[in-house]
């Protein structure tokens, strides 16, 4: 009898088979796929939006930067969150606003509509973003195979950012610039589809709060500071009004680091940065981005303005530089045994800074060889090989609590590193602008010398961030427990 006994009341204490690693990755990384392409896409959607909704020239970069600095500002709040309240559940509630704003975006009528919609876009993006690394991260056991997932991870979201341009071209031009918008519905609810059905639930920081003081002071922040860069184009770096505002947003980041430093339960522990791998790989990390995503939105911006390409062409001549970022950070993982994870960073920033210099040479009437091409290959390259590698470092010296804030803070990095490096190329390149030029100008070549300097800069930023990194980061990983 006890043995009938155990027998029966163990059939039903049978656990679920756990879901497959690959069908955990695979979720997650079409999520993270979906929200970086969206930083993109809408690059050579830009000059239809304007004829269509009447946007000035700072309204365009405010598309793109209003759904940047939302993605950034708030993802640390995400990633505190899914370790609060489980990686399955923010993904799904991000995914969902995700959704919901790209039809608010896509129907817009008026600019600030098309805005609105794109920052709350980011906002989705942000809870679910930092979900995605962690659940990739918790799938996989340490070691190779965990590596290699990362290396999927990066090589999805660097390729999201690279196929924007293609995606919103080919979009533009078959439909019209509300579908690099309204796209995203059905392809978020295969998504969440996917999700519901092969994610589980998991989560390690219970019995913790949400820090929303410090969620507001940083979004604020960062976006006064972006903000402040992008009035630099018109009223200049010396303007009283645009330094109050560059004041501004450092004072409330200050603000932010104090509060920090005092809060039970932080949304940054300031104590993650006494670990060398975090800290110089999240600092590697956002200068590389501030330098990625500034090419996407110059090069699609130069093939159509200056090379005059239709939307089309201008996405199709950036499918190269789409598969080099690819092949870059699958690459890494066989290269990290043999030439270690600093070392690789290192060379793939130099070889990004030498594409970026290369760019710089680029004029009126540049051929696709070597003024798109050839240096988009070496940027983009150079950029995966540092990413993969960077992550890694990051991620893989965190402690199990607190490794959805790490996810979100490589995001954030990455993100926010975009956001404020588009605001401070786009005014470097205005600055070095002959005179005001606008999308259907008359003589759009006077674009060049702006962009070729905004390349030169992004040079420039790769070779410091080679030499911070050789110097900062750790030969070996540290682990916090």
């Amino acid at each position: 009898m006890p043995q009938t006994d155990s027998a029966t009341t163990a059939a039903p204490a049978t656990p679920r088979r756990p879901p497959r690693p690959w069908t955990v990755v695979l979720t997650a990384c079409a999520g993270q796929f979906l929200v970086v392409l969206d930083v993109s896409v809408v690059n050579v959607a830009l000059p239809s939006m304007r004829a269509d909704l009447g946007l000035s020239a700072a309204g365009l970069q405010w598309v793109i930067s209003a759904y940047a600095i939302a993605f950034a500002g708030f993802m640390l709040l995400g990633g505190r969150a899914a370790d609060l309240y489980g990686r399955k559940a923010m993904f799904l509630l991000g995914l969902g606003l995700f959704t919901a704003a790209s039809v608010a975006g896509g129907l817009a009528q008026e600019g600030w509509q098309l805005v609105a919609g794109r920052a709350v876009q980011g906002l989705g993006a942000a809870v679910l973003s930092p979900a995605t690394l962690t659940l990739v991260t918790g799938a996989v056991a340490a070691g190779a195979a965990r590596t290699r997932a990362i290396a999927t991870w990066t090589a999805v979201g660097a390729a999201g950012g690279a196929a924007g341009g293609f995606v919103g071209g080919l979009l533009v031009d078959l439909f019209s610039w509300r579908w690099v918008l309204l796209i995203n519905v059905p392809i978020g609810v295969l998504v969440l589809a996917g999700a519901v059905l092969w994610l589980r639930e998991s989560r390690t920081g219970t019995g913790r709060r949400l820090d929303l003081p410090g969620a507001v002071l940083v979004t604020a922040g960062l976006a006064t500071l972006a903000y402040g860069i992008v009035q630099t184009e018109e009223a200049g770096w010396t303007d009283p009004a645009t330094l109050l505002t560059l004041l501004g947003g450092l004072g409330l980041l200050a603000v932010f680091v104090t509060v920090e430093a005092r809060t039970v339960a932080p949304l940054m522990p300031l104590k993650l940065f006494r670990t060398r791998a975090v800290s110089a790989a999240n600092v590697g990390i956002l200068l590389c981005g501030s330098s990625s995503f500034g090419m996407w939105f110059f090069m699609t911006s130069y093939a159509q303005s200056v090379l005059g390409y239709s939307p089309l062409q201008a996405g199709l001549a950036l499918v190269p530089s789409s598969l080099s970022v690819i092949l870059g950070s699958k690459s890494a993982p066989r290269l990290m045994p043999s030439v270690g994870a600093r070392n690789l960073a290192v060379i793939g920033a130099l070889i990004g800074a030498l594409g970026f210099a290369w760019q710089s040479t680029m004029t009126a009437d540049g051929s696709f060889l070597t003024t798109i091409l050839g240096p988009g290959i070496l940027m983009m390259g150079g950029i995966g090989l540092a990413t993969t590698p960077l992550a890694t470092l990051a991620t893989s010296s965190a402690a199990p609590g607190d490794a959805g804030l790490v996810s979100g803070l490589v995001n954030t990095s990455r993100t926010m590193g975009g956001a404020l490096g588009l605001a401070t190329l786009s005014a470097i390149a205005a600055a070095a602008t002959p005179t005001v030029v606008t999308f259907g100008d008359p003589d759009p070549s006077l674009l060049v010398p702006g962009y070729a300097t905004a390349f030169r800069t992004s040079a420039a930023i790769l070779v410091g961030a080679a030499a911070l990194m050789s110097l900062w980061l750790p030969r070996t990983t540290e682990r916090r427990g």
